[in-house]
């Protein structure tokens, strides 16, 4: 089952274009699969010190 996207597509290829390169495709979906996978690593440890709030922290 595909990730629900969390990223805004052309905020993320305005700020490759900023840096003078293009964006591939699958580019985007590699960007969002990390994000879910920073988030699931966040919430995880956040259980893992007792709490139910994601804090920066977690990050």
């Amino acid at each position: 089952m595909a990730k629900e996207t969390l990223l805004v597509s052309s905020k993320v290829k305005n700020v490759i274009k900023e840096q003078g390169l293009m964006c591939a495709s699958e580019t985007l979906d590699a960007i969002n699969d990390c994000v879910h996978c920073c988030i699931k690593k966040a919430a995880e440890r956040a259980k893992a010190n007792g709490r139910k709030t994601v804090q920066p922290k977690d990050l």
